[in-house]
């Protein structure tokens, strides 16, 4: 049997420490635990080697410049935030801490029931009557993360004898529904029409369902969906469109309503899934579209029945950042000046940043000890970001993925452009 062989002491398993995290979980054996107690050893490892990436105590609201705590020293500093997805900033704004504030003296702490029961507020309500506006849909339904969103309404909508296409790039959440429904599953070469095409001409048309499923924006890549192509397909051969919005969410498009915005396509897509927890920078996820799929999905999305509603002042909080968001375009305008002052300042430095059309700017690296001692120089220079490596993305694709903010001021960018470069050199990532 291939991989690390189970260790039957404490001693033995500090000698045989797995190379990678990758290598605990494989771990073939009969205890169970095996793999927990090899994680152990390896995290303490990389922890000792100040290489522990992740979990670092944020002690401040998460803006533009945050407090944290590294787990690897203890040591308390300001950073400068290029990890977070709350592009706009909108966590700590006034009104929306205001209102959150105000709902949890009005409704209290959380709903203490399950939505279909009483868990359901007035709040709850109007969020769900504005999100389908939003989208330009008849009707949306809350759910209690982005991630039960795509699993309930996935499972809801396939059966065993159906079929789900979907592009290679998209998010975890979407083949662990896909896995759960029990579909058929088949996966396009990421963004390719042309392979797209050739599954649906040989799938539709004979006596299943076809959901085709593609992110707007991928969150790892942060390129866009060929939204336009992808609908036309499947209307061609007749296949049902769902698209992940969640990184497009006031991003993306003139209005900032996401993918569909963009390409002019609002109301044309079946079933449409936004976040409350990356550009509003809260929890919970949305989807939206007919009348008839969202009281469907009431009954038969298992993570929306059988899940605690949404705490009241975090509805209350998305209200307000709708509000904000609907009636102020200067915010995203700030976010696209940072976008494309950073890109174009990386591109030229000699970074790897793919074909990026958002928020999300990926350095590319490509060797994971490489990029372990790159992220170290970045955070001991008060720069955070996120370490993305293999099983997230290919081995010979490991990164930085830089979460851009409409809060950066041009000298925190200049700062970090200058230490990249820097830090870029000197473990020969760029030249």
């Amino acid at each position: 049997m291939s991989g690390i062989k189970v260790a039957s002491d404490k001693k033995m398993l500090e000698e045989q420490a797995p190379l990678s995290w990758v290598d605990c979980y494989d771990m073939p054996g009969s205890d169970l635990f095996a793999k927990v107690s090899a994680f152990s050893q390896y995290t303490a490892g990389q922890r000792r080697a100040g290489l522990d990436f992740f979990r670092w105590a944020v002690m401040s609201p998460n803006v533009n410049r945050v407090t944290m705590r590294n787990p690897n020293t203890g040591q308390v500093r300001e950073m400068i935030m290029l990890g977070s997805n709350s592009y706009l900033g909108l966590t700590s704004h006034p009104k929306v801490v205001q209102a959150a504030v105000e709902a949890a003296k009005k409704y209290g702490y959380g709903t203490g029931s399950v939505s279909l029961y009483s868990g359901t507020t007035e709040l709850h309500v109007e969020l769900e009557k504005r999100m389908a506006r939003f989208y330009r849909c008849q009707d949306a339904i809350l759910f209690p993360t982005g991630y039960a969103a795509n699993v309930g309404a996935i499972s809801a909508l396939l059966r065993k004898e159906d079929l789900v296409v979907n592009d290679l790039f998209n998010h975890a959440s979407i083949y662990d529904g896909c896995r759960l429904s029990g579909a058929r599953m088949q996966t396009y070469a990421h963004g390719n029409m042309k392979h797209l095409e050739r599954i649906l001409k040989n799938s539709c048309g004979k006596g299943h369902g076809v959901l085709v499923i593609t992110d707007g924006v991928f969150s790892m890549e942060g390129d866009v969906a060929k939204l336009d192509e992808v609908l036309a397909l499947a209307k061609k051969y007749g296949a049902r469109l769902m698209l992940d919005d969640s990184h497009a969410l006031g991003v993306i498009g003139p209005n900032g309503r996401g993918t569909a915005d963009q390409y002019g396509l609002e109301g044309q897509i079946d079933v449409t899934l936004g976040t409350l927890s990356k550009c509003l920078g809260g929890i919970g996820g949305v989807i939206a579209g007919s009348a008839e799929l969202i009281d469907y999905l009431r009954f038969y999305a298992r993570s929306y029945f059988f899940s605690g509603s949404v705490p009241t002042p975090m509805v209350a909080g998305a209200l307000a950042m709708l509000d904000i968001l609907e009636n102020s375009g200067q915010l995203r305008e700030d976010l696209w000046r940072n976008i494309r002052y950073m890109k174009e300042k990386l591109d030229e430095t000699g970074f790897d940043t793919g074909s990026t059309r958002s928020a999300i700017i990926p350095v590319v690296v490509g060797d994971e000890d490489k990029l372990k001692s790159f992220l170290k120089d970045l955070l001991n220079a008060g720069i955070f970001m996120n370490y993305v490596a293999f099983p997230a993305v290919p081995k010979s694709r490991c990164r930085l993925r830089m979460s851009m903010m409409a809060g950066h001021s041009r000298k925190d960018l200049d700062y970090v452009l200058d230490k990249m470069a820097e830090f870029g050199k000197k473990h020969g990532i760029i030249r």
